[in-house]
């Protein structure tokens, strides 16, 4: 089971974490944005999609995206990226600025912004 590298998490004060108070998920779900044991297919396509929607209109969508990306975040959608997109970017496959500008660029995002 991967877990999120604890000593890349920042320590614990409210300057650091303030953002997540004024995220668009804050009274959104969480199943929404991880998802259920097993989930495939076109039902956790939708999942997702509802769920970067969500992040596309967010006031700390690049806060919550650096947050993820810091500190490897395995699960679940963070910053308008899921889990599969953060590991493309942790294996290497696209570098975090090309990363960050495709999920800013995503349709979604342009809908929904």
């Amino acid at each position: 089971m991967a877990m999120a590298d604890a000593r890349q998490l920042p320590g614990p004060s409210f300057d650091t974490w303030a953002w997540q108070l004024v995220g668009a998920c804050r009274d959104q779900d969480s199943e929404l944005f991880f998802h259920p044991e097993g989930e495939r297919g076109s039902r956790a396509s939708s999942r997702e999609a509802a769920a970067k929607a969500i992040c596309a209109g967010c006031p700390v969508l690049a806060e919550c995206a650096a947050h993820a990306l810091s500190v490897h975040e395995p699960y679940g959608v963070w910053g308008g990226m899921s889990e599969r997109d953060r590991e493309e970017i942790f294996v290497g496959e696209r570098r975090p600025a090309a990363a960050a500008r495709a999920v800013f660029a995503s349709p979604v995002a342009v809908a929904v912004g």
